[in-house]
């Protein structure tokens, strides 16, 4: 109903256009006649010509004036569904994007768009609509999943207090329920600790604090705090790097590392090895983490950057899809770059960042 009350709508300014100029031109017509009025007035005061003549002349005018009316509208016809017709699909498929169709695309025909700037609106435009497509998506697909992950744990927690609000329980299950309460608490609250991080990041658009440090440290030390995770699964750590500094806001860095590695422990099964290497490439520094376990499917490899997006479908690992969002945002104010390989078995990620971090340009000059 929208729809065709915004394109029923684009009718009327279209035919409000060509009415414009059709009454632009009607007024140059007038205002043409009256001068040739006024001059034939003046000329029959003057008494300059004969009176047979002077109706000559203005029987002239009148089929001049005739002819010159025909043609002008003929024109603004034609003006209206030719040379106009490009702007009036590009002010369509404008008024469809917002009225929340992303779905149109720009086409301006064969012959018109093998003309430069006739071709790059065309691929601007339509680059602009799958870009605010793929948005929308995402919105949708960040709803779903959000929704999804808060309401399972608060589903949880409300089943198991039932269960024991409502007693009849024997201790060791008291217990049992508790410790199930406790660790969904605690992933609700990991995960709104995430989502403010997150948020955190997004709202970030310059590196602020930033100082040079051993980043080989930094990740020893987030080996540590992870401790209990892989030491639970028996996980095999390969740390083989030299020391390395770098410039970079270090309390990011570290959750960059954390979120990293965590992943890594969180998907490898147990006795499986997890192994951390750095590289030097002269002005920047690779980090490469890479752990055992099931691979990530090819169509997910995009897709595992998105917020609360998870490529286990079945949600049987702990975790709620924002850690990875989180890690890109970071290294890419880092004006770094992070990329994934999985396969044969295990999954890699690569973070690269510059040794030293770009100044601002007033500091330059």
């Amino acid at each position: 109903m929208k729809k065709n009350s915004g394109f029923k709508r684009l009718k009327n300014q279209r035919f409000s256009l060509t009415l414009s100029l059709a009454a632009l031109i009607m007024a140059f017509l007038i205002i043409s006649f009256s001068i040739a009025a006024v001059a034939v007035w003046a000329i029959l005061e003057a008494d300059i010509v004969e009176s047979d003549m002077l109706i000559e002349i203005l029987l002239i005018i009148l089929l001049f004036v005739a002819i010159t009316t025909i043609i002008i509208f003929s024109f603004v016809i034609l003006l209206g569904r030719f040379p106009l017709k490009p702007i009036n699909d590009y002010i369509n498929q404008m008024n469809r994007l917002a009225t929340g169709d992303f779905s149109a695309r720009l086409h301006f025909g064969r012959l018109l768009s093998k003309h430069r700037t006739f071709r790059e609106i065309e691929e601007s435009f339509n680059e602009l609509a799958e870009e605010l497509e793929k948005t929308e998506m995402l919105r949708q697909d960040f709803i779903n999943n959000f929704s999804h992950e808060f309401k399972t744990p608060i589903v949880s927690i409300a089943g198991l207090a039932k269960l024991v609000n409502k007693g009849n329980l024997s201790e060791e299950q008291k217990r049992e329920y508790l410790v199930a309460i406790e660790t969904e608490s605690l992933r609700l609250a990991n995960m709104a600790t995430n989502v403010l991080n997150l948020t955190k990041v997004e709202n970030q658009t310059i590196l602020s604090e930033t100082n040079t440090y051993n980043v080989s440290e930094q990740i020893r030390t987030c080996v540590l705090l992870l401790e209990n995770q892989w030491s639970s699964k028996d996980i095999e750590l390969s740390l083989d790097f030299e020391e390395y500094e770098l410039e970079a806001n270090e309390e990011l860095m570290k959750q960059v590392f954390i979120n990293l590695l965590d992943n890594a422990i969180k998907f490898s099964p147990s006795g499986a090895r997890v192994s951390v290497e750095i590289l030097d490439k002269g002005n920047e520094l690779s980090v490469i983490i890479t752990n055992e376990g099931k691979e990530i499917p090819p169509e997910s490899l995009d897709k595992i950057w998105n917020k609360f997006y998870q490529a286990d479908e079945s949600h049987a690992t702990m975790g709620n899809g924002v850690g990875l969002a989180i890690v890109k945002k970071i290294v890419k104010l880092h004006y770094g770059h992070i990329s994934v390989k999985s396969e044969e078995g295990e999954t890699s990620f690569k973070v690269t960042l510059p040794k030293k971090q770009k100044k601002l340009l007033k500091e330059n000059n």
